[in-house]
């Protein structure tokens, strides 16, 4: 199947037929650097991530670009407010969202252009803009004439006569119609500005996307993403001064995540469910976030709480607990190639899975980049692989060739979705050790009682073997049996 996409702009899946052929060009919104990104930032850089991997997997030779806002209003503000310069602002928080991403294990986009090295770009569309007839000076501000364009809110399916009869213009804003929007605002006292053909000034918020992402991508290019709160005004009017400015199509694909709510709220600092990505992380790892937020398929709204973060990182356990038990598996002896007839019947249910693989992981996400159904086939394979390990002693060498098999498939799945990089003994050691220092039971006599269960059992003292068991059930601790042993972890 090919790559199908949920297209904004026409409200249905779509075919992708890349521009050029074997390339794709996609341009994502990045933040307004001006404080600690949130959850809601989590979210939107981890899906465009994912969609970033997965086109490179599908042999694409993807240019990325992701753009800092790094002059704003509210950046201005934060600056007045500190008494510093606005660049200090904005550096301070483009070094903290760079650190935010890398925790999250986001792969770094091919360009990150800021706003304020592209102002010859967007004071020269302005120019054309306004040659063209669809923008007007104003006392040293330019704006975009929104009545100029025809197909504007095509994106968001407004109704421009609606919207004008509720607006207004605010007060110190030098518009002609209430719905027209800023390309250039002429510099306050003690603003930063740049020269212009209209004054000192700087540039509005929804022209600098144009200019980064004609100057990196063209005039025409596949995919612009986002958040859905960006789809009115910002994403609307991206495309109404581009393609006012060029006369041809500006993006052929939108693609817009979901929102996230907070345990099923919509996030907001006003309802004070607001959360930085710091402070989950202070309390959760970020393979067990970004585990989390491809759960659900991008397009649909997320609850976040801590209890789904919970069960999020249990999904990752299992994950990574049976990738250690083959890799315990795999210590024992070197994997060789059999015939295939020396499995057993698990074996041979694995063998099926691992030929299925692939394909049902690529047929998930070829369907609008569905990473919750591709998680879905990963667990799939992970029961079968458990029930292969449950019931392999000393294994054959066709067994071993399967579990290498399967370790190698995971690990190549696994960076198109940016899990699964850590060592799994690492990763459970350290996610157990984080529980451990909630409960009040030492890691160490967590293994004592292992081992006085085992000789229990081993004698048939099958009542005092229980008897552990439920003892550090109590405590919060699970026992995992397997062919390969008995392992813990913490619920």
């Amino acid at each position: 199947m090919a790559l199908r996409v949920y297209n904004t702009l026409s409200g249905e899946k779509e075919t992708f037929v890349p521009l050029t052929p074997g390339k794709a060009g996609m341009y994502v919104c990045g933040v307004t650097v001006y404080d600690y990104c949130h959850i809601g930032h989590a979210r939107a850089n981890v899906v465009f991530d994912i969609i970033y991997r997965y086109l490179a997997y599908a042999g694409y030779d993807v240019t990325y670009v992701r753009n800092y806002t790094d002059i704003d209003d509210k950046i201005i503000n934060r600056a007045i407010k500190e008494g510093v310069d606005y660049r200090t602002i904005a550096d301070r928080y483009i070094e903290a969202f760079d650190e935010d991403m890398a925790r999250l294990g986001l792969a770094k986009p091919t360009v990150e252009p800021k706003a304020t090295d592209h102002i010859g770009g967007i004071i020269g569309i302005i120019e054309t803009l306004i040659a063209k007839g669809h923008a007007y000076e104003s006392e040293g501000d330019v704006y975009y004439a929104v009545d100029t364009f025809p197909e504007y809110l095509k994106l968001s399916k407004r109704n421009l006569e609606d919207m004008q009869a509720g607006a207004r213009v605010e007060i110190g804003e030098k518009k002609r119609n209430p719905m027209d929007f800023a390309l250039w605002k002429g510099s306050k006292p003690g603003e930063p500005w740049w020269n212009s053909p209209w004054g000192q000034g700087r540039p509005g918020w929804h022209i600098e996307c144009s200019a980064m992402s004609m100057e990196f991508l063209g005039k025409t290019f596949d995919f612009h993403g986002g958040g859905k709160d960006l789809v009115f005004p910002h994403h609307e009017n991206e495309i109404a001064q581009s393609e006012g400015a060029n006369g041809c199509q500006f993006v052929r694909y939108w693609l817009h995540n979901g929102f996230v709510n907070i345990n099923s709220e919509k996030m907001s600092k006003s309802l004070g469910n607001f959360f930085t990505i710091r402070e989950v992380l202070d309390k959760f790892d970020p393979e067990t976030l970004r585990f989390f937020i491809l759960s659900a398929h991008y397009r649909s709204p997320i609850d976040f709480s801590d209890q789904n973060l919970d069960d999020a990182q249990s999904g990752l356990e299992r994950i990574y607990s049976c990738l250690a038990a083959l890799d315990a598996l795999l210590l024992k002896t070197e994997p060789t190639t059999a015939p295939d007839d020396s499995l057993t019947p698990a074996a041979a249910d694995l063998q099926e899975k691992a030929d299925q693989l692939v394909p049902r992981f690529v047929e998930a996400m070829d369907d609008d980049f569905n990473s919750a159904q591709a998680l879905g086939v990963l667990f799939e394979t992970v029961r079968s692989t458990n029930r292969f390990l449950a019931e392999t002693g000393a294994p054959s060498p066709a067994a071993l060739s399967l579990a290498a098999r399967i370790r190698q498939l995971f690990s190549e799945l696994g960076s198109v979705l940016g899990l699964f990089g850590s060592g799994p003994a690492e990763w459970l050691a350290a996610v157990q050790a984080a529980k451990t220092g909630q409960i009040d039971i030492q890691p160490e006599d967590i293994e004592r009682l292992i081992v006085e269960r085992a000789e229990a059992r081993k004698a048939k003292d099958f009542k005092r073997g229980d008897e552990i068991r439920d003892l550090l059930l109590e405590k919060g601790i699970q026992l995992l049996d397997s062919a390969q042993g008995t392992t813990w972890k913490a619920k």
